[in-house]
């Protein structure tokens, strides 16, 4: 089966290591010129890759419903990540708040490993590779004993240095990330994908932004002391 994954940042190269063990043709498609862009960002650049706690003290962190993602947090653990990238010879070293962290302090390790990783399974990794849209196709199947029409993956358009190419596929994998940080590729490109293919989008707002003040440094201090 041919699969393609949208997006080469963490969750799509794990995506297509995971597909490529299963004995998958596997294309990632990175609409910038590297994949992982912002993950080398992450811990400042050392990269927090995981926490050292107990699977079930991630649900209770999660805010709202936590249990939503017991089946994902149990189906790939913290421990499967951490051997992952022991197997590509990134040792990890475990900080205050059971943060782990590569002992090297080097984001890029991480990266490095999970592409070293994905292409020894024979992943195909593509940048300046910006997908344009998902071409579907009608099919005839069988749902609860009737027939009915559906809608099938067919094709993907994307664009290649300034090129229109396009792929025939099975299955894609949406791993574009949200919009969180654009310098990085994560401009919300996902977000028109899936709305194209008839999904519903709620409604996105920043959970994570920075504080803007006017003013000289010394000004806002004192301001801030009375």
């Amino acid at each position: 089966m041919k699969v393609v994954i949208i997006g080469g940042g963490p969750a799509g190269l794990i995506a297509a290591i995971s597909a490529a063990e299963e004995k998958n043709e596997v294309i990632i498609l990175e609409k910038m010129k590297e994949v992982g862009r912002k993950l080398l960002i992450t811990g400042k650049g050392r990269c927090n890759i995981t926490s050292n706690l107990p699977m079930e003290d991630f649900i209770r962190n999660i805010p709202g419903n936590g249990r939503f993602l017991y089946s994902a947090f149990n189906n790939y653990t913290n421990e499967d990540i951490i051997n992952l990238l022991k197997e590509q010879g990134v040792n990890i070293k475990v900080e205050r708040g059971q943060r782990v962290f590569p002992v090297s302090d080097k984001a890029m390790d991480v990266r490095d490993a999970l592409v070293r990783k994905a292409k020894k399974l024979g992943v195909k990794i593509l940048t300046n590779a910006k997908v344009e849209k998902i071409i579907t196709k009608e099919n005839i199947e069988e749902i609860d004993n009737k027939k009915e029409k559906v809608k099938i993956i067919d094709k993907i358009e994307y664009i290649d240095n300034g090129k229109k190419n396009t792929i025939e596929c099975e299955k894609i994998i949406l791993a574009t990330g949200g919009k969180s940080y654009p310098g990085t590729g994560s401009t919300g490109d996902g977000y028109e994908i899936a709305k194209e293919l008839g999904h519903s989008i709620t409604k996105i707002v920043p959970s994570l932004v920075p504080l803007e003040a006017k003013g000289s440094s010394l000004e806002i201090c004192k301001q801030l002391q009375g």
